[in-house]
């Protein structure tokens, strides 16, 4: 009796699993074809790559669309749809106020790809906390894969070249597209950072606590400024979030990691010193990078100043750069190593998302953008002081657990967002990451 009723059990369950494998296929895809090296240039601004994970986003969408219709239900809230949907306003009005609206196509596209069309199509197919853990933790595997790949690179010499040697970790990404493993290995240790400050399953959080101990070095050799800063301010943000004592703890021990692997054990650690110094060496001596970074800058504000409300239109800093731009912008940055022979890489952005949008969309197209990413946030909050506690469910991961995991990502991106904007095969990772955060600020806040 007891062996025949053994299938009974274990068949629905299984049936359930390989449903639910089905139903995240598309979303799973995408992150897992970035393994996929790159063959396009990493663009900045509203270029594209072209890659098979783009590719497979849009299948996402078109599948996630047939869903929809299939289903007849009302598939959004409007609170979500009103959230989501708010950039498009923005885009749509600087394509159509640009003084070249057919250049300005593709841009739109773009823009609405990635931050209104896949994002949808993620927190529609996430259904609960479980899917939420299993696109989170897939996300850290990415993350461990592109990070091992990095570490190699640094110990062998055959990553991008970084101070005359190929020396700097960019996992699959190439030289020209430096950003992305340290995009990826940035998304991974904020969500293993949420894991193991939340309430969930002890093995869990011992997982996460590992594989964080193991993210921490490629990110450090990655020698990315703007990765580096955002993931210290959204994990310190998490230990805030998980409570004073935590934070302390965890702070300590990740202060002794630092410590061990760049002081102790001397892994790059005079070129993490001078990476770290050249962050606020601006009138001092600066590298040439940071130069073009806040002359690009410069060239955006000038460039919105003519074009308050609407902009100048999408895809229309790279045309007007030189005109606003000063005589201290070289004329491109200089990429070699991982495989690649040198090549002089051109300067199509001013590498701030904000000043991108303001610059190419205005003071609308911005407002835009930034209330529909504030609302986010804000959700995110409230699911952090809802969902707080031992008391928040139980499963692969808590209610604790997703709220500080979204509101980490969250925080890095807006962060982030000041030193890096879309461009790259790693943008169509981002569309992934604000969709996990959209479903738990939007949806699953309310469910847990």
């Amino acid at each position: 009796m007891a062996t025949a009723a053994t299938p009974s059990v274990a068949g629905p369950a299984a049936r359930d699993r390989l449903r639910r494998a089905g139903a995240l296929a598309p979303v799973l895809a995408v992150i897992a074809l970035l393994l996929v090296p790159g063959g396009g240039r990493a663009q900045g601004g509203t270029g594209g790559t072209g890659t098979v994970a783009d590719a497979a986003s849009g299948l996402l969408v078109l599948i996630c669309l047939v869903r929809v219709v299939r289903g007849g239900a009302r598939p959004l809230t409007r609170t979500a749809a009103v959230v989501l949907g708010l950039p498009v306003l923005g885009i749509c009005l600087a394509a159509i106020t640009s003084n070249d609206p057919a250049s300005s196509l593709p841009g739109v596209a773009r823009y609405v790809q990635v931050f209104v069309l896949v994002p949808a199509a993620v927190l529609l197919t996430v259904r609960d906390r479980r899917d939420f853990a299993v696109v989170a933790w897939t996300l850290v595997g990415l993350a461990l894969f592109q990070g091992a790949v990095g570490v190699a690179q640094y110990l062998t010499g055959t990553g991008a070249s970084y101070q005359g040697e190929d020396i700097r970790a960019v996992g699959t990404f190439g030289a020209t597209d430096v950003m992305g493993m340290a995009t990826v290995v940035s998304y991974g240790l904020v969500v293993v950072t949420g894991i193991a400050l939340g309430s969930g399953p002890g093995r869990a959080r011992t997982a996460a606590l590992v594989c964080a101990g193991l993210l921490f070095l490629p990110l450090v050799l990655s020698f990315s400024r703007g990765a580096w800063i955002a993931t210290v301010l959204a994990c310190a943000l998490q230990l805030v979030l998980a409570g004073p004592l935590r934070a302390v703890r965890v702070g300590l021990a990740a202060g002794a990691l630092g410590v061990v692997l760049v002081g102790g054990l001397g892994i790059g650690s005079d070129l993490v010193e001078q990476r770290v110094a050249s962050i606020t060496r601006v009138t001092a001596a600066p590298d040439q990078s940071v130069t073009d970074r806040y002359t690009m800058w410069a060239a955006a504000g000038e460039m919105w100043r003519a074009e308050p409300l609407t902009g100048v239109g999408l895809k229309g800093f790279p045309q007007y750069r030189d005109a606003h731009a000063s005589v201290a912008l070289s004329s491109g940055s200089d990429t070699a190593g991982a495989g690649a022979a040198f090549q002089r890489q051109p300067l199509l952005s001013p590498h701030n998302m904000y000043l991108l949008v303001l610059s190419e969309q205005g003071l609308l197209g911005l407002l835009a953008l930034v209330g529909s990413w504030s609302a986010l946030v804000v959700g995110a909050l409230r699911g952090c002081r809802v969902n707080s506690g031992p008391g928040s469910g139980s499963g692969p991961v808590s209610g604790a657990d997703c709220a500080l995991v979204a509101t980490g990502l969250l925080v890095w991106q807006l962060v982030d967002f000041f030193y890096a904007d879309i461009g790259g095969p790693s943008t169509v990772l981002m569309s992934v990451v604000l969709g996990l955060a959209a479903w738990w600020s939007l949806v699953g806040a309310r469910r847990a």
